[in-house]
């Protein structure tokens, strides 16, 4: 597979300095600059399938006229995860 580049990117010498202090041992430039772009395209792909997410619950819910109220699916989820905390706590489980 052909590789493509990145645009170069100009910043402040200082800000350059604050970067490579932050590079882990063995790790280039290129390397950390590689992964923070995967990363943020990752949160930014996961935040547009988190919103369609909810636009197609709101839709469900709009077609069905069936709508929970907040503070009872909060109640809900309190109590699965203090559930499943004491089956992690409980030893034999």
């Amino acid at each position: 597979m052909k590789s493509a580049t990145i645009p170069s990117l100009r910043v402040a010498p200082e800000f350059r300095e604050e970067v490579e202090q932050v590079l882990g041992q063995n790790e280039s430039l290129s390397q950390f600059v590689e992964a923070a772009i995967r990363a943020s395209v990752h949160q930014r792909k996961s935040q547009a399938e988190f919103l369609a997410r909810g636009a197609r619950s709101l839709a469900k819910a709009k077609n069905s006229g069936e709508y929970f109220d907040a503070g009872e699916v909060m109640q809900r989820l309190k109590s699965k995860l203090a559930e499943a905390k004491l089956k992690r706590a409980t030893p034999g489980r």
